[in-house]
């Protein structure tokens, strides 16, 4: 692979959710095109489909094989990453992870425990092929104070290889307590954050919601909610916040994470809320992994009977923006996982059916994340923008989706990265009891 200077990869396979431009491309029925793109010192200079356009005399042949722009992960929580060896989930339930969590948390968040548990994640995600990343950071008092710091070093440190934004995490009924709350939306202000909650049906949900959106307003900042993460029909927190968007006319980007009780909810209610949710332009994100880790997991060891997905099928069909990213890696929440957006979309790809037909379901994890996460330059793949791709072996849906891809080249500025992995072994003292 070359390292510098101009090349152009050959006999490469792009799919048409991941062109600025597609004329002139032949595509297949799952929407990939044989095609050429042209890299000069770090930029895509150009993209032709295959045969359109004189081959460099310095080509790499791609085989065929199909290639994606680098990921986008949008939601995240690197704060809480690679806890499960001190501190495991007892019964893999929600209500587990939320103590084991609020546990570990109060007994060993330092700023050195937080800022190593997030290199680690950051060095896994970029060895997989993410340029971008948003993380939850749990902001319960005293830790917005020790992980704010941090996150503002992680991002400087990582310029350049990873996009960070960070998002604070706190139950919205927190949010009663007016003085803690202005003062947390100023530390997230200063650190250039998104504005964040979880919401439940608490009786003044609509009151606090009205806070967190004037708040936004008057500092200028995004909003990203996890909203609805159960099967309670009565869960509606989705239709809420919609509400609320409308309501203040809400000019900012908005993302809402997981919404699975949509799922259990009667059709009428789903349709009715869905409409609010395009009218209002919100973004939503689906966890397929985490949701199904954790939901309808129940004590008497009898088998979940639902997938605790959300409804991205007629999400898109509304015009929605729909994304799937990582959520949780190898703590309470989910046991496993290592920010791998690949394995996030061949997941998704089985659990919400993006395939028969592939669509643009390909954009999940690149330029929908992207423009919910308001990265313009990202997910796309277009003359002038930066040569950051990842290639893959397989040639099509079923090759590309059957194996782990572990030997993929991830290609940033136009470079060939180094890919190993961090080893579990650097974490270790971390680890003790």
């Amino acid at each position: 692979m070359p390292v510098s200077g101009a090349y152009t990869l050959g006999n490469i396979r792009l799919h048409r959710s991941h062109l600025a431009s597609f004329e002139g491309f032949a595509f297949d029925v799952e929407g990939f095109a044989p095609a050429t793109v042209a890299v000069t010192h770090g930029e895509i200079r150009a993209i032709h489909p295959a045969g359109g356009a004189p081959v460099a005399a310095e080509t790499v042949d791609c085989r065929g094989g199909i290639a994606f722009p680098a990921f986008v992960d949008c939601h995240t929580h690197i704060d809480k990453g690679h806890i499960w060896a001190r501190k495991p989930n007892p019964d893999g339930s929600f209500p587990g992870a939320l103590n084991a969590v609020g546990e570990d948390r109060a007994a060993r968040w330092t700023a050195e425990d937080v800022e190593r548990r997030m290199e680690f994640s950051l060095a896994c995600a970029y060895a997989h092929g993410t340029r971008a990343l948003r993380t939850h950071i749990d902001s319960v008092p005293p830790q917005e104070d020790i992980s704010w710091p941090v996150f503002k070093t992680m991002r400087e440190r990582w310029k350049g290889r990873i996009e960070l934004q960070g998002a604070c995490l706190f139950g919205i009924d927190q949010a009663q307590d007016e003085s803690w709350f202005n003062q947390l939306a100023d530390t997230v202000a200063r650190h250039r954050g998104i504005l964040g909650a979880v919401t439940y049906m608490v009786p003044d949900l609509d009151a606090l919601l009205d806070r967190l959106f004037k708040k936004a307003i008057d500092l200028g900042l995004d909003l990203d909610f996890h909203a609805d993460e159960t099967d309670d029909v009565n869960a509606v927190s989705l239709d809420r916040i919609a509400d609320a968007a409308l309501r203040h006319g809400f000019e900012g980007k908005i993302l809402v994470g997981h919404c699975c009780s949509l799922a259990r909810q009667p059709d009428d209610r789903v349709k009715a809320t869905l409409d609010k949710v395009a009218r209002a332009r919100l973004s939503v994100v689906s966890l397929p992994m985490c949701n199904m880790y954790l939901q309808d997991r129940r004590p008497d060891a009898t088998t979940p009977r639902w997938r605790g997905v959300t409804l991205l099928h007629e999400m898109a069909a509304r015009g929605i923006n729909v994304a799937v990213a990582s959520d949780n890696t190898r703590d309470p929440f989910y046991a496993y996982g290592d920010l791998d957006v690949l394995e996030v979309y061949r997941e998704s790809t089985r659990i919400v059916h993006f395939d028969h037909p592939v669509g643009d379901w390909p954009a999940t994890v690149t330029a929908n994340p992207a423009r919910a996460m308001g990265l313009d330059d990202a997910g796309v793949l277009a003359p002038g923008g930066k040569a950051d791709l990842v290639l893959f072996r397989g040639r099509s849906l079923t090759e590309f989706l059957s194996r782990p891809e572990s030997d993929r080249t991830v290609i940033r500025n136009g470079k060939a990265i180094d890919a190993k992995l961090p080893d579990y072994s650097e974490l270790d003292d971390l680890m003790e009891p």
